[in-house]
């Protein structure tokens, strides 16, 4: 879309504005009905998707017609929820099937322009199934049901597209994702910047582990590798080539970085809060399971630019590079009192996770009327206002997206038995042993990866593979964070690797080099959730924290002797022997 005019920015600022209105409004509010909720979430995220983000004049008209056309069917069911709530699933009468495929096909529509064809294409097959797989022969057949008792489920009930995944995205993920908003709109990125830069900018591959640190700060509330790559890479990635970095491990560097902002708490980006959902643990019993190997993960990165140091002449930045100690602690500041609010309110104060969120939202709201300076200037308040409405209504969009599309999949599932019989296949496939059961469900996540983001994944494959693994007496928590740490392989790992791709673009290098030296460095993120697997006790920091820690220094020990045999330059014997020894200290158990 060309450069928008002032009336154009005002009303995006507004339905921005309007967007985090609602959704914090329904945290301070009081219940409020899921089909009243949920819905106008919907519709609030229709038009980012559908015009603003429309590439041409006919994708703008026909994003327009879609878009009234998804207004009306929202504000239907949000009209009529009372009614529709007593007719437990099963639509009546022309009007409600005209509603019903609408909105089908509006949802499909509005993630294709999101994301791109691949999860769209996963819900037309699973519809398809729901409706004409009672004609499949053998076990993945299924009874088949009433046509209104199918797409009543799917579309006036709460078990597809309004159902609990949706209510995630609109009482949880929309909330985090303002407050990620407000701290990118403010000057908490180069709070985050100077912090790393201070702690590890004069060190040996210096400029490498600011990347490091910066990554795993801001991707946590990005929750994405890509806009992480993009937007710390943008300072990381000329620091490192300027100083000589080869351009393969600079971009390799940043995307593994990037990469781990998913898995790093407190925030995880919106899986956590899904995961949340699916599994029934509280938000801080998932950050504290998620803790120890997300920090192995980001360890590992760690040791593996010390190993490149020796390959390469990795100089750490000079004393002129790095912020002094007073703009440090006055940036560090922008992102220290909004995180000091969310911490304390959630541990402390023992409140919601939105709730907390909240009033850290409402603490970083007023730290954008000030600079690194401490000074207030009204035309730059103005423009991060700007650009905290614009980020949260395209975020927030962007998510309900995926979670509305995954959720039609999900009641396809559930209502059709087929995630139990893919279940089945998948031990059948394994022999009921767990390893072979682990690779099957890590290649379906590393291919499902490749085309919908992590989230997307984790939330598909978790409902097949997830059963699976728990039969195999694998922890409900275990089979969750197995799945959500590899259905981020993909960004990483060829063929589609995004962040990598990002990467070799900014520092103009081919991709598969960069692809290549990303794979090794970041060679936690293949092992680290299989070391949850043989060591359940590293993801037990919250309930037996001994534990937990000296599995995290033995883990630690084999990542750190698995990583130097990887990249380091010694003799060949030497490189296999420490890959053997971290290999045993990662799966044996004490």
């Amino acid at each position: 879309m060309n450069e928008m005019t002032i009336p154009q920015r005002i009303f995006w600022c507004s339905l921005g504005a309007v967007s985090m209105a609602f959704h914090l409004s329904l945290i301070f509010s009081g219940l409020t009905p899921n089909l009243i909720s949920r819905p106008l979430h919907m519709a609030l995220a229709l038009p980012w998707v559908l015009i603003l983000a429309a590439r041409n004049t006919f994708e703008r008209r026909v994003g327009i017609f879609l878009t009234t056309l998804g207004f009306a069917v929202c504000f239907y069911i949000a009209y009529n929820e009372a009614s529709l709530g007593d007719q437990y699933g099963s639509i009546s009468g022309d009007l409600q099937l005209v509603v019903a495929c609408s909105l089908i096909v509006v949802v499909l529509e509005m993630t294709r322009r999101a994301i791109g064809w691949p999860m769209p294409m996963v819900a037309v097959l699973a519809l398809a199934y729901g409706l004409w797989g009672t004609y499949l022969p053998g076990e993945f057949g299924h009874p088949g049901m009433p046509l209104q008792s199918f797409l009543g489920t799917i579309t006036i009930a709460e078990g597809g597209v309004w159902g609990k995944l949706t209510g995630v995205s609109v009482n949880i993920v929309a909330i985090f994702v303002i407050f990620g908003a407000i701290l990118n709109a403010g000057e908490a990125g180069q709070g985050f910047m100077n912090l790393a830069t201070a702690a590890a900018g004069r060190l040996k591959g210096g400029a490498a582990k600011v990347s490091v640190l910066s990554s795993a700060f801001f991707g946590s509330i990005s929750g994405s590798a890509s806009a992480n790559v993009a937007s710390t890479g943008a300072i990381t990635l000329p620091a490192m080539t300027k100083l000589g970095y080869p351009r393969a491990l600079a971009g390799a560097v940043e995307a593994v970085a990037s990469s781990g902002g998913q898995i790093m708490p407190p925030l995880m980006g919106a899986g956590a809060f899904v995961m949340v959902e699916l599994t029934g643990v509280p938000y801080t019993g998932i950050m504290m399971a998620a803790l120890l190997p997300a920090l192995l993960y980001f360890m590992t990165v760690w040791i593996g630019i010390n190993a490149f140091s020796l390959r390469y002449d990795l100089s750490g930045l000079s004393a002129d590079q790095t912020p002094k100690l007073k703009t440090v602690l006055i940036t560090s500041g922008f992102f220290l009192i909004p995180f000091s609010v969310l911490l304390w309110g959630m541990f402390i104060g023992g409140y919601t996770p939105q709730f907390a969120a909240s009033l850290a939202i409402l603490a970083s709201a007023g730290l954008l009327l000030v600079d690194g300076n401490l000074s207030f200037g009204f035309s730059r308040t103005l423009g991060r206002i700007e650009k905290m409405c614009m980020t949260a209504g395209k975020q927030i969009a962007m998510i309900a997206s995926i979670i509305l599309c995954a959720s039609i999949v999900i009641g396809v599932l559930g209502m059709t038995g087929l995630g139990v019989k893919i279940t089945s296949f998948i031990l059948a496939g394994s022999g009921g042993m767990v390893w072979p059961a682990l690779i099957l469900t890590a290649l379906a996540c590393l291919v499902l990866g490749m085309e919908v983001p992590t989230t997307a994944a984790y939330v598909i494959c978790v409902s097949v593979a997830g059963p699976a693994l728990q039969k195999l007496d694998i922890s409900l928590l275990q089979a969750h964070l197995f799945v959500f740490w590899f259905a981020l392989l993909s960004t990483i790992t060829p063929p589609v690797c995004g962040a990598v791709f990002i990467a070799a673009g900014i520092v103009q290098e081919n991709w598969l080099k960069v692809a290549g030296a990303s794979m090794a460095l970041g060679i936690g993120l293949y092992l680290v959730p299989l070391a949850m697997i043989a060591n359940p006790a590293l993801i037990e920091l919250g309930s037996s924290p001994f534990m937990a820690i000296a599995m995290f220094a033995k883990v630690g020990l084999g990542l750190v002797a698995i990583s130097f045999g990887v990249i380091a330059p010694k003799p060949i014997l030497m490189r296999f022997a420490l890959i053997c020894v971290g290999g045993l200290l990662l799966f044996i158990q004490i």
